[in-house]
């Protein structure tokens, strides 16, 4: 099985949005730079960013999402975001009404899990030996508490927010992590990452 992965652009103080859902200029590195992150033209990085992004984003076969951000981007259009395959969105409240999975892409189903550890289940079966990402929130910190995580990965923005929603949402126990094995700086970020300690 491919590994969970914690992963999410994130403030210095540690916030993914402010207390709007809002990024602001978290996601400013994704076009700092004047390398093409993916075919769209839209994302342009520096060179060190997309040598750390590109091969990693490649190998995401899943991503776990909360019903919360499902609903703020409308299920992104029907199309998982960053050319992933599948998502699957942790709930307890049932699919969306309208919610027509025949109008969207077949090849990039949705899946509606009740909990993390079902939602882990489900990824790591979709995924085969490709890495489950987990969106950093609620949902990450609760995958994290579970004990189902294997690394964090963070992209730091040079920016404070003072307040917000936190990178590890509501998590009240301690966990600790070892050593980053990864720092890079790019353009207006720092890319970090942290196996989690067993």
């Amino acid at each position: 099985m491919g590994k969970v992965v914690m992963y999410g652009s994130v403030s210095v103080d540690g916030f993914i949005a402010d207390e709007d859902d809002q990024p602001g200029p978290l996601f400013d590195w994704l076009t700092s730079g004047d390398v093409p992150l993916d075919e769209s033209g839209v994302l342009t990085v520096s060179r060190p960013s997309y040598d750390y992004i590109r091969p990693y984003w490649d190998e995401i076969g899943v991503t776990i999402a909360g019903r919360h951000v499902f609903d703020m981007t409308d299920g992104w259009d029907g199309t998982p975001p960053s050319g992933i395959d599948h998502v699957v969105v942790v709930t307890h409240r049932p699919e969306p009404e309208g919610w027509d999975p025949e109008g969207w892409d077949p090849e990039a189903p949705f899946h509606f899990v009740d909990g993390v550890e079902a939602a882990v289940a489900r990824a790591q079966e979709l995924a085969g030996d490709r890495i489950v990402e987990v969106a950093a929130g609620d949902v990450g910190g609760q995958v994290l508490a579970a004990g189902l995580v294997d690394e964090v990965r963070m992209d730091v923005v040079p920016v404070v927010f003072g307040a917000g929603k936190r990178y590890f949402g509501s998590v009240d126990a301690q966990h600790l992590l070892e050593d980053p094995d990864v720092v890079i700086q790019g353009s207006r970020v720092l890319h970090l990452r942290y196996p989690v300690r067993r």
